[in-house]
């Protein structure tokens, strides 16, 4: 709670003190007058709610690791829904436009904040006392390096926003539609941004599904049952692998309907950009399931610098310096797109090879804990 609260101020203020150098970051152009408009809008009141999102997502895993993943749920779908609900409120009647969108997020942020708050009064397993707010050394870093790849995991998807809105941006006006015009710097933002958002979903299911399995990977590992080990990561990869056909065959068949739900009307250059965004860039969405369910099983079986370098290996290592050579020498906006394919592909060997090497280690460590058993078993026993 203390690190999450201080985290939390300090990220709000760290926000409000580096607007223009963050906004700047993600590809944000004051030249390109309306698109920064709407940035520096929506920006400003996302800072405000930057400690209530953060503290009601922390407390949603004390939530789950207490015994109460229903509770949970519900906290996440009430700001979920709240926020679906108010977001065409405020947009359209209302007529405050981005900035609609900004409030009604943080409205629902704080509704989950508050429902999650309330459950700390009837928790299962702990009360919070006073002698029990401290700050253990030992624990901090316990804590920090089991959760480093699952910071990693959900950081990649900003590294990967932050690198494609420069790049987008700057190259931009130097690739043309085949209707002879540049496809500029908004068309391209925009449409990364609706992928982007696509893109979290999925991985947000393959998240859910492998989290899910964390604790049962965990238990097993420490009764020593490897078999229940690899059924359950098994499991695991044959549902989240089901996610991401699904994903794929949507994203491949119909990237019109993808599109649509995020607004109708758009330009021909518009919609030729959103097609190949989604078609070439979520091309691996396969493997990019499978890299990201990988990472957490390897996090779930205590092997957190394996999973760190997996979570690395797609997003940071391979994909941004593939994306700015391609880029640079290409000057095209969409042959850069295929630096995320080429990412899927290796860091999905290196995944599977990581994976089967933990299981091998496991195997083996059980099979000498048993020889080490049967041995103290048989033994003969002279005296008491």
């Amino acid at each position: 709670m203390i690190v999450l609260i201080v985290s939390a101020l300090v990220m709000c203020l760290i926000g409000f003190l580096f607007q223009p150098q963050i906004l700047a970051l993600f590809g944000g152009d004051p030249e390109e007058a309306e698109c920064y408009q709407y940035a520096n809008d929506y920006y400003h009141i996302i800072c405000m709610g930057i400690p209530c999102y953060m503290i009601g997502q922390g407390l949603n895993g004390a939530i789950r690791a207490d015994g109460s993943p229903r509770y949970a749920m519900v906290c996440t779908l009430a700001g979920a829904l709240a926020n679906l609900v108010l977001d065409p409120v405020f947009i359209f009647p209302l007529g405050l436009g981005v900035k609609g969108a900004a409030i009604a997020t943080v409205i629902g942020q704080v509704i989950t904040f508050a429902m999650s708050v309330v459950y700390l009064g009837k928790a299962k397993n702990f009360r919070i006392a006073r002698e029990s707010v401290g700050l253990q050394a030992s624990t901090v870093k316990n804590i920090i390096q089991t959760g480093m790849a699952s910071l990693i995991v959900q950081l990649s998807i900003v590294v990967i926003i932050a690198v494609n809105n420069n790049l987008l941006t700057r190259y931009g006006y130097q690739t043309y539609a085949s209707t002879g015009k540049a496809f500029g710097a908004v068309i391209p933002l925009a449409v990364v941004g609706i992928v982007m958002k696509v893109f979290g979903i999925v991985v947000s299911i393959v998240i859910g599904i492998s989290l899910g399995g964390q604790p049962i990977i965990g238990y097993n590992i420490g009764s020593g049952n490897v078999q229940r080990v690899k059924k359950t990561v098994q499991s695991i990869t044959k549902l989240v692998i089901g996610v991401g056909v699904i994903a794929f065959l949507i994203f491949e068949l119909a990237p019109d309907l993808v599109i649509s739900l995020f607004g109708s009307h758009n330009t021909v250059e518009y919609m030729e950009y959103a097609r190949l965004c989604i078609r070439i860039f979520l091309g691996g969405i396969i493997l990019t399931c499978y890299i990201k369910s990988a990472a957490i099983i390897l996090q779930a079986a205590g092997n957190s610098v394996k999973s760190t370098i997996l979570a690395l290996l797609r997003d940071v290592i391979i994909f941004v310096p593939a994306s700015i050579v391609i880029a640079a020498v290409s000057k095209s906006i969409v042959t850069m797109l295929w630096a995320a394919v080429i990412s899927d592909v290796i860091a999905a060997v290196a995944g599977f090879l990581f994976v089967s090497s933990e299981i091998h280690h496991l195997e083996k460590a059980a099979e000498k804990r048993s020889f080490t058993q049967e041995t103290i078993c048989t033994y003969p026993r002279i005296h008491d």
